[in-house]
């Protein structure tokens, strides 16, 4: 049996994405795409207090008025660290929504401060939003890093407007960049630890 390079079964990996963005069902090849480097890591936050979009007088400069991560959250938080720490996937920039929610999930799993992004907040009940937000993300998504992989903490809705799959939280959904404004969708992951 012919053994292939990593450089052929990483081209092949994106012969299949290219047939059909969803085609990546193996999270074993999803994680060894995502140790290679250059993808986008779209994450929705972690787990937060019961309820639906923001409470009415929410503001971003106050954590007390906003939904937060509860118990079960943080420990999706960190357990998606202990995922990316031991497969030993790189993280270069790290991005988060203004939400507080975002940016402790960001920080838990990753024992850093995120880059604060308002392309990257929350689009639930804010139709008005979405064309704007969509065209701020383009570049974010379709860039090859620099190194490792971007890693953007986001919401469910915005992820959803973005790609059309509506995550778990603490679920990621890998981008692959293609340049131009463009992107294939090369799977979902859970922050299962291996």
């Amino acid at each position: 049996m012919m053994k292939l390079s990593r450089t052929t079964r990483l081209l092949t990996l994106l012969a299949v994405l290219a047939w059909s963005p969803f085609a990546l069902a193996d999270e074993a090849a999803l994680w060894s795409l995502l140790q290679g480097g250059g993808q986008v890591v779209l994450i929705r936050h972690a787990l937060t207090t019961a309820g639906v979009g923001d409470p009415p007088g929410m503001t971003l400069a106050d954590c007390n008025t906003q939904r937060n991560l509860n118990e079960e959250g943080r420990a999706q938080a960190r357990q998606l660290g202990v995922a990316w720490h031991a497969r030993g996937v790189a993280v270069g920039r790290l991005l988060s929504s203004p939400w507080c929610r975002c940016v402790e999930t960001a920080r838990l799993a990753f024992g850093q401060t995120p880059e604060l992004a308002s392309a990257l907040g929350n689009l639930f009940d804010h139709p008005e939003r979405v064309a704007r937000q969509l065209t701020e993300l383009t570049p974010l998504v379709s860039q090859t890093p620099a190194r490792g992989n971007t890693v953007l903490m986001s919401h469910g809705s915005t992820i959803q407007a973005l790609t059309g799959i509506s995550p778990a939280t603490a679920e990621m959904v890998v981008l692959t960049p293609q340049g131009s404004g463009g992107f294939t969708v090369a799977g979902r992951l859970s922050a299962r630890s291996p």
